[in-house]
C-alpha cells in the first residue's frame, strides 16, 4: 500500500489519481477534511507529519513525503524510524530546489535536513526538487477576477515555473520504478517566465488584457505574511528578485523521467482558468 501525503494539494491529488488508475492500492493523508471526491476505492485518513504515530502505517511499503511549511515543525529521525519500524522500504520526498541552492538559509535548511535524513534512513528513496510552482498564480485569481488586475514584485525577473501535474507524474514513476532509486531530480518548467510574462498568458486564456502593477518587495511582503511562515517569506523574495544562475537554469530532469518535456505555463492556465473567472 502506498501513502500519498499532502494528498489535498496541488501535486498530492494528481498523484492519487495516477496511482490509482495504474492500478495501485492509496491511502490518502492530509492534516484536515479532503476538499474533493477520491477515485473509488482510495481511502482519505487524516493525520499529522509532526504526529507520526497518527499515519496509517499498516500494511504499507511506500510513502509520499509533502511536509507543510519547509518541514520545520519535523522531527525528521522519529518520523522515518515510525515509517521503518512499520515496514515502510521507499520513500519519494518532495523538497525545493533551494534545498540545494540555499542548503543554508532559515527558509529552507529544515528541508535540506529533512532530505539527509531520507538518504541515510531509507534504503530506497528519491528526492524530488521542483522550483517555482506554475499554480503559484492561483494567489492572483482574486484580483483577476474582481479587478482585472495583477499585482507582483519582480515584474521582470525569469524563472522557469513548473506545472504541478508534472512533478506528479515524476513522483508516480518514482514511487512505481526502482530505476530512479538515489536519484535527486531537478524539475523545472521548460523555458523561463517573468511575472508580466505571466499574466500576459492569462490575459489570453481569458480573452482580455490583464492590468499589471508592480509590487515593491516591501508590499509583497506584506501580502505574502497572511499566509505564509516569515523565514519561508524572506527565503521566497530572495528567489523572485535575485535567483541564482541554478535557478534559473531549465533542468532536463522531466524530460528524462517522463519522455516528454515539461508543460509551458500557457498550457497551465488554459486548463485552470475556470478560477481566474468572475
Amino acid at each position: 500500500m502506498m501513502i500519498v501525503t499532502g494528498a489535498t494539494g496541488n501535486v498530492g491529488r494528481v498523484l492519487v489519481e495516477l496511482l490509482h488508475e495504474a492500478g495501485h492500492e492509496v491511502t490518502a493523508v492530509s492534516r484536515g477534511q479532503m476538499p474533493v471526491r477520491l477515485p473509488d476505492g482510495v481511502r482519505h485518513h487524516r493525520a499529522d507529519l509532526a504526529q507520526p504515530e497518527t499515519l496509517p502505517w499498516t500494511g504499507a511499503s511506500t510513502l509520499f513525503l509533502l511536509v507543510a511549511g519547509a518541514g520545520a515543525h519535523l522531527d525528521p529521525p522519529r518520523l522515518l524510524k515510525t515509517a521503518a519500524q512499520a515496514g515502510v522500504e521507499r520513500v519519494v520526498l518532495l523538497s525545493s530546489q533551494a534545498a540545494g541552492t540555499r542548503p543554508q538559509s532559515l527558509s529552507h535548511e529544515p528541508l535540506r535536513k529533512l532530505e539527509d535524513a531520507v538518504r541515510t534512513s531509507v534504503p530506497t528513496w528519491t528526492i524530488l526538487r521542483p522550483g517555482g510552482f506554475a499554480s503559484n498564480t492561483f494567489a492572483w485569481a482574486e484580483s483577476v477576477r474582481r479587478n482585472h488586475e495583477v499585482s507582483a514584485p519582480f515584474a521582470d525577473v525569469g524563472l522557469p515555473l513548473i506545472d504541478p501535474h508534472d512533478i506528479a507524474a515524476v513522483a508516480a514513476a518514482a514511487l512505481t520504478d526502482d530505476k530512479h532509486t538515489g536519484q535527486t531530480y531537478e524539475l523545472t518548467g521548460p523555458a523561463l517566465s517573468t511575472p508580466r510574462e505571466r499574466a500576459a498568458a492569462l490575459g489570453r486564456a481569458l480573452g482580455e488584457n490583464l492590468r499589471f502593477v508592480e509590487q515593491t518587495p516591501e508590499q509583497a511582503r506584506a501580502q505574502m505574511l497572511q499566509f505564509m511562515p516569515e523565514p519561508v517569506i524572506d527565503g521566497t523574495l530572495d528567489i523572485l528578485g535575485r535567483p541564482t544562475p541554478a535557478e534559473q537554469q531549465i533542468s532536463p530532469d522531466v524530460e528524462r523521467v517522463l519522455g516528454r518535456p515539461p508543460h509551458v505555463f500557457d498550457y497551465w492556465a488554459r486548463r485552470n482558468i475556470a478560477a481566474f473567472r468572475p
